[in-house]
């Protein structure tokens, strides 16, 4: 299909994108790798007006060490997290993870920060953020303020973020040398996971396991309370509430979910 008419704008500035936002509300929407946004817009199940176009603002594209923190530019491409040695030593699992989303094209345009901000309950790398731990940085008019990452979720593509803000670093701990795991179960290479778990020194994300990305809590607590593998693993489906679709039960993805994320605490015992 073909999108409704638009407006376009590509601001030179994030203080510009802001006040682009600030001017049109609603009706404007960010465009930064443009693999989340454009299919809907094809599908006319979102209708901007006006359309923002960020993808262009370099000095967002970033990652280097600060101090005991990975700081990660919001359009940071999925290939540069794949490729980068820094990402390698500190942060694994973004890596790995980063080098399963989709197929070469969507890892050449799509960023860290448009699959955070579009929060889809099914995608990777919210998942693997919320088992790595950290904070989100936005910045909007009054300047920016720290989103811890277990705040930065809040609905059915929902997120913490204020209409005139802008996502505009990811900040992780580093994390090279604890052990780190993520398995997920598709149908094809470059599908959606139908459930995914990531792992990184006993913290749990789930992947479509609920209206948001979320975090194995029963996991995690039955792990520091000293229990195997097998018993914290049993518990990943605890609290969480899956949607039945043309690919899985809801049954199906809370037995998905136990094993995932055995397997993956068990590939992080073994690294």
């Amino acid at each position: 299909m073909i999108p409704a008419a638009f407006d376009y704008a590509r601001p030179e500035t994030v203080e510009e994108a802001i006040g682009l936002l600030g001017q049109h509300g609603d009706e404007a929407k960010l465009l930064a790798g443009g693999h989340s946004l454009l299919p809907l817009m094809k599908l006319r199940f979102a209708n901007p007006s006006v359309l923002i176009d960020i993808g262009r603002l370099t000095d967002l594209s970033y990652v280097r060490v600060e101090g005991d923190e990975l700081a990660i530019g919001a359009l940071t491409r999925y290939c540069d997290l794949v490729s980068a040695d820094v990402v390698t030593k500190e942060a694994p699992l973004l890596g790995y993870a980063s080098s399963l989303v989709g197929d070469p094209q969507v890892r050449h345009r799509g960023t860290i920060g448009g699959t955070l901000v579009h929060a889809d309950p099914a995608s990777d790398l919210p998942a693997v953020v919320l088992a790595t731990g950290g904070s989100l940085i936005a910045q909007g008019p009054a300047g920016r303020r720290i989103i811890g990452v277990d705040d930065f979720f809040r609905g059915f593509f929902e997120t913490a973020l204020e209409p005139d803000e802008i996502l505009v670093e990811v900040r992780l701990p580093r994390t090279g040398a604890c052990p780190w795991a993520y398995q997920k179960f598709v149908r094809r290479a470059n599908d959606w996971a139908i459930v995914g778990a990531a792992t990184v020194d006993g913290r749990v994300g789930l992947v479509n396991m609920g209206q948001t990305p979320l975090r194995a809590t029963a996991v995690e607590e039955a792990l520091t309370s000293g229990a195997s593998v097998s018993e914290a693993a049993a518990l990943a489906a605890d609290g969480t509430a899956p949607a039945a679709d043309m690919h899985a039960s809801e049954e199906f993805r809370r037995h998905l979910a136990r094993v995932l994320t055995r397997r993956a605490l068990t590939a992080a015992e073994a690294r």
